[in-house]
């Protein structure tokens, strides 16, 4: 029998439905014996503490009644997952039922054998009267009592046996017909009799595997436990470290001529998103990126990239194509020795005299003029993915853009526009146009203020998948 179909036998039996229990992600099923529709069923009461107990109960099947022997035996306590409390211990009841129509099929086939037995009994005698009169009655008489004491004896006996008394046996006598019945009887008790008592060793056996089992299942929880601690506090350690390398409030405020403003959150303890602020001697790069996946090793090659940017760029590496050729090529050995099998796509922004300059290959660029007109930069032909080849010289081209006063320049990772909402539709680039459109008038840090509210306002109670990073820009 499969599984499924065992199970579906097993609550039939018992009269209980599967639920399932869900929580933290988890999904259990959930069958209770207080649930049943039966009464009996309903209101067992377990066994105490190592005690094994053995009852019967009576169910209604089909408008008849049945009735079941219950086997239980009480476990030691094991720490499981509950619906509403998590990791909780419980004790739980191991348990043993077989129908009486199992138990007693032997019984009845006797039964019937009896009764057909007496059928032919009872013919014998009807057709010995008609045939032999008085003396064939009289002989009838003397035969039938004979028989008779031996049904009735056997009926006596099966009434017993139904009553749980596994130990009757009958007296046999003769070769007759009576007589085999009754050594089928005894046979038939000795089987339920041995039934029985093994039924109790397997409950006995069963209970020693399950506690070696749970003594197992303790030991790889706390091996468990210990392994999760150790990654929690190396997840914490990582993301610590990208907290505390991302730009602050006064490298923002620290760039004449523009306002920036951001927000990074990550879909994990550790984000893939690059963003960084680079200012150095007079000349202002803002940079943005997002790594493959997200995580620890996506997080590392994030740590990656941000320390090598900021290297090249304090060394005064001003030509943006130059400057994405050395820094891929770092990258590219890095990835090579770790075998992480991780790049990301980068660009980055370079401001000057009123103007920017777009390199490296990223999601689109939005920008919002002063009278609210948008333009939308394509950085799809302006670069090459970081980390894929060792050389992407070829593959990097520039474009200038005026960016003037009251100009608003939009950067954002794609876990904005991909974004979904409790019914799965995306956030999409129309909806962050508007929003940057309805917004674009305010300061750099209320216009990322408002976009974000707007964006938690479409996501609702939906999981985040991926690493949120919108970085505006102002000219001032």
């Amino acid at each position: 029998m499969h599984r499924e179909e065992a199970n579906a036998t097993g609550e039939a039996l018992l009269g209980v439905n599967q639920e399932n229990a869900t929580g933290a992600g988890v999904t259990g099923i959930n069958r209770s014996l207080t649930a049943s529709h039966f009464a009996d069923i309903a209101g067992l009461t377990m066994p105490g503490s190592g005690e094994t107990m053995i009852t019967h109960v009576t169910v209604e099947r089909n408008g008849k009644p049945e009735g079941l022997l219950l086997a239980l035996h009480p476990l030691q306590e094991m720490n499981l997952w509950q619906p509403n409390a998590g990791i909780a211990a419980e004790r739980l009841v191991l348990g043993f039922v077989v129908a009486d129509s199992e138990i007693y099929a032997t019984l009845y086939a006797a039964q019937r054998e009896i009764n057909a037995a007496s059928d032919r009994i009872t013919k014998g005698i009807l057709l010995s009267v008609f045939v032999f009169l008085i003396v064939v009655i009289v002989v009838s008489v003397a035969i039938s009592r004979r028989f008779t004491a031996g049904l009735v004896t056997l009926a006596d006996a099966a009434g017993r046996l139904a009553s749980a008394d596994y130990n009757i046996q009958v007296p046999v006598r003769g070769r007759d017909e009576v007589a085999r019945v009754g050594r089928s009887f005894n046979a038939m008790a000795q089987e339920i009799r041995e039934h029985t008592e093994t039924l109790e060793h397997r409950v006995q056996d069963r209970t020693r595997e399950l506690a070696s089992a749970n003594d197992e299942i303790q030991s790889l929880y706390g091996k468990l436990k210990d392994e999760n601690l150790r990654m929690g506090a190396e997840l914490d350690v990582a993301r610590r470290i990208q907290t505390m390398v991302l730009p602050t409030l006064a490298e923002h405020d620290g760039i004449p001529a523009l306002q920036i403003a951001s927000h990074v959150e990550p879909a994990d303890e550790v984000g893939g998103d690059y963003y960084d602020v680079l200012y150095a001697q007079g000349r202002a790069r803002i940079g943005i990126g997002d790594v493959t996946g997200h995580g620890v090793e996506s997080g590392v090659l994030m740590l990656m990239v941000q320390s090598i940017a900021r290297a090249l760029h304090e060394r005064g590496l001003d030509d943006p194509s130059a400057f994405l050729a050395v820094l891929n090529r770092a990258v590219y050995k890095n990835t090579e020795r770790t075998q992480s099998g991780k790049h990301l796509s980068l660009a980055f922004l370079d401001y000057a005299d009123d103007k920017v300059t777009i390199s490296g290959q990223h999601e689109e660029f939005i920008l919002i003029k002063q009278d609210g007109t948008v333009r939308r930069i394509d950085t799809i032909d302006l670069g090459f993915p970081i980390g894929l080849e060792e050389d992407i010289s070829d593959f990097v081209s520039t474009i200038d853009v005026p960016f003037e006063k009251g100009d608003m320049m939009v950067l954002y990772s794609d876990g904005v526009t991909e974004a979904e909402s409790e019914s799965g539709d995306l956030y999409e680039m129309d909806r962050l146009i508007g929003s940057a459109l309805r917004h674009h008038q305010k300061t750099a840090t209320d216009a990322v203020a408002a976009i974000i509210s707007d964006l938690k306002a479409h996501i609702g109670t939906q999981k985040v998948h991926d690493d949120i990073t919108l970085v505006i820009l102002k000219h001032r």
